[in-house]
């Protein structure tokens, strides 16, 4: 499949900048809200944003149990930052209400990094693509606290303070970082996951 139609969540954040991203590097990308538009798609994005807002609104439009279908039949799934949260099996200092699509066997910290003005960017040891690391951009971003033994570790921080904590991981379709590959302007992530997208379908 030359280009895979991928739906990017568009509850709010980096949708835009997903979609943009996306058809860089060969797909069609179009926005999704409601659980009917989940049915076609041969793989999806969850975007950066505030995870617990995400998550609310997924609440109110019906789309967690649409989403929990298509991942547990094998849908490819990409989620950054807030994404990454919302693919994560455990969460730690979520809301107590807080619900999460699932799919990767990993505890996720919310907010690991600090606030907003404790922002920053990284290089970053991206597995798929050793020759050169990725430089990340890091917003209220999540780190990985802990991983299953099905759950492939794709990147970790390079340099202090926070030298060799865990920001990407994959397990089966299904990818998350804690960056936000959209903004950079390097598509290597992008591309490996409309890679695997292909694969799987």
């Amino acid at each position: 499949m030359s280009s895979p139609t991928i739906g990017v969540l568009a509850l709010q954040g980096d949708v835009r900048e997903h979609a943009v991203a996306l058809a860089e590097v060969g797909a069609l990308a179009r926005p999704v809200r409601r659980p009917e538009e989940i049915a076609d798609l041969d793989a999806l994005v969850i975007p950066g944003g505030e995870s617990t807002t995400m998550s609310k609104l997924a609440v109110s439009f019906g789309l967690f149990g649409p989403l929990r279908e298509r991942v547990a039949a094998g849908m490819p799934v990409y989620g950054s930052c807030a994404g990454m949260i919302m693919l994560a099996d455990k969460i730690l200092d979520g809301r107590d209400d807080q619900e999460t699509v699932g799919g990767i066997d990993m505890t996720v910290r919310r907010n690991a990094f600090g606030r907003q003005n404790q922002s920053f960017e990284a290089d970053i040891a991206f597995t798929p693509s050793p020759d050169r690391p990725l430089h990340g951009v890091f917003i209220r971003a999540p780190w990985v606290e802990s991983v299953g033994a099905g759950v492939e570790v794709l990147a970790t921080l390079e340099s202090a303070p926070h030298e060799g904590r865990v920001v990407a991981v994959r397990q089966g379709n299904l990818v998350a970082t804690s960056f936000h590959p959209e903004l950079t302007g390097d598509g290597r992530v992008h591309e490996y996951f409309v890679d695997l997208v292909r694969d799987a379908v």
